[in-house]
């Protein structure tokens, strides 16, 4: 996908001549539900629910997380990194949790480590007004299940909701029904506006979302692709 080699290429770019230095080594975890989002009050998040997990990367001491459904351990350096095939969630993951670490160290891009506690339903609550100031009354096509940002939106907006989750696809939640993957092309279509998980980048179904109509992608995972392609993301309370 054309967007990945713009992608890798800037992590060329930004390691330069530190690709095979020790320094460059980067190293990415798993985050548990706790380390990764804190104490936020509720239970429906899908990184309590053990429906997906953060991985972290580490370069130079600076941090990037990136969320995926197929987490796991990694050693090696920059070189490593730009030459993984990103053929799978995790290969991907990883990618993207180090480029976000990557431009972040450079100073590129801030925001690269997941709010916690408080700060989701903060982020939710703040959404609201966001949309309104951007895009006035829009009609919200919003992908992935983000249960305290659907909370908020959905008590001002007309919504409808794209997930993944099987165990979420044809669930009533705030009073929308989450449809699966067969409705995404109904589902954009109908919207005036899309809102989409940063995480989209890391699942490989980003490229679906732009351009069509306005997109704000929202979240840690997107903030290096969000930065490289241009696109507008959200992401009020990330560290």
């Amino acid at each position: 996908m054309e967007m990945y080699e713009r992608l890798r290429d800037e992590l060329r770019r930004l390691a330069g001549d530190s690709m095979d230095e020790k320094v460059s080594v980067v190293s990415a975890r798993v985050l548990s539900s706790k380390e990764a989002i804190g104490e936020t009050g509720r239970d429906d998040y899908p990184l309590l629910k053990g429906k997906e997990a953060m991985v972290e990367a580490v370069y130079k001491g600076v941090k990037g997380h990136a969320f995926t459904d197929m987490p796991g351990g990694f050693e090696g350096t920059i070189r490593d990194v730009v030459m993984l095939p990103l053929d799978d969630n995790f290969q991907r993951a990883v990618f993207i949790s180090t480029l976000n670490a990557v431009m972040r160290e450079a100073g590129l891009i801030t925001g690269t480590v997941h709010c916690r506690d408080d700060e989701p339903g903060r982020c939710a609550r703040e959404l609201v007004p966001y949309v309104k100031e951007r895009f006035g009354n829009p009609r919200i096509a919003f992908v992935g299940f983000q249960p305290g940002m659907i909370e908020r939106l959905s008590e001002v907006f007309q919504m409808r909701v794209l997930d993944l989750d099987e165990d979420n696809i044809g669930k009533k939640k705030f009073g929308i029904i989450i449809e699966g993957p067969e409705a995404t092309q109904d589902v954009l279509a109908w919207g005036d506006i899309i809102l989409a998980t940063g995480s989209t980048c890391v699942n490989g179904s980003i490229i679906q979302f732009v351009g069509r109509k306005p997109v704000v992608f929202f979240g840690v995972s997107g903030a290096a692709a969000t930065k490289v392609m241009g696109f507008e993301r959200y992401c009020g309370h990330s560290h």
